[in-house]
């Protein structure tokens, strides 16, 4: 693979570098950061409690395109 400049780059190698690069990264031990250990055990107990309800994959990309517009 060569060094093209991302504009000189057709879509199809923008791909394949771009799968180069998820194929590399797995390689890899990534740890979490330590806050997210947390973050998790908190809305896990918010859920446990009957504060929070789980909602659809349907639901959840509404909800994010909601705030995001």
């Amino acid at each position: 693979m060569g060094n093209l400049a991302l504009k000189d780059m057709s879509v199809e190698e923008k791909i394949a570098t771009m799968e180069t690069l998820w194929d590399d990264l797995c390689q890899q031990h990534l740890e979490s950061p330590s806050w997210h250990a947390d973050v998790l055990q908190q809305r896990d107990m918010i859920r446990q409690q009957g504060n929070e309800q789980p909602m659809s994959w349907e639901e959840a990309k509404q909800d994010i395109l909601k705030q995001t517009q």
